[in-house]
């Protein structure tokens, strides 16, 4: 993951390109629910870090230059649209359209994810960085300031710019991989 980001642009086919990848990602039922909020330029990237980021905060954060990413991507996911979807005559046999809470796994943040993880490794595979983080308590607070539907819940956001040639880890980085052999079952646990 990319921390810290030149100012340069990025050019507006390359995002259209790597949210085109995304919005391909799989998804239950085909509902292709999950919708790209884009932030291009200063002024808009200035009003989400205004949104999320306080300017006094800003004087502790410890990757100061995040901020400079020209491209903000935040996915939303669409709940509503998967009982909408499943209630439909070719899906309704599996009870799912009755209402959210039948989904013992919320495919909704699957799809969003495996869309995020697209996207991520899109602009990697252009040459770009990209950053997924969370918006945690800000979510509200982004969904009113820049229009988003009240029904639509934010995976995450996504920087993307082009990489610093020095960039600061994070502490998690630090932590080792798990091994292969604790995580791999073949044929049993």
């Amino acid at each position: 993951m990319t921390r810290a980001f030149t100012t340069q642009p990025v050019d507006a086919a390359d995002v259209d390109h790597v949210v085109g990848m995304a919005r391909r990602a799989p998804s239950a039922g085909n509902t292709a629910s999950t919708n790209f909020l884009v932030l291009e330029g200063p002024e808009q990237v200035a009003s989400y870090w205004d949104t999320t980021l306080p300017i006094p905060k800003r004087a502790t954060f410890p990757w100061p230059t995040l901020l400079h990413a020209p491209v903000l991507v935040v996915p939303f996911v669409d709940p509503s649209a998967y009982t909408a979807r499943y209630s439909e005559a070719d899906k309704v046999h599996t009870g799912l359209g009755v209402e959210q809470e039948a989904w013992t796994t919320p495919y909704w943040w699957v799809d969003g994810g495996m869309a995020s993880m697209v996207l991520l490794l899109a602009v990697e595979d252009i040459g770009l960085g990209a950053l997924f983080f969370g918006l945690f308590e800000h979510e509200n607070a982004v969904k009113e300031r820049f229009g988003v539907p009240p029904q639509l819940r934010a995976v995450g956001a996504i920087a993307i710019g082009h990489s610093e040639a020095v960039q600061r880890q994070s502490m998690s980085a630090a932590r080792e991989s798990v091994p292969l052999q604790v995580v791999l079952h073949r044929g049993c646990w």
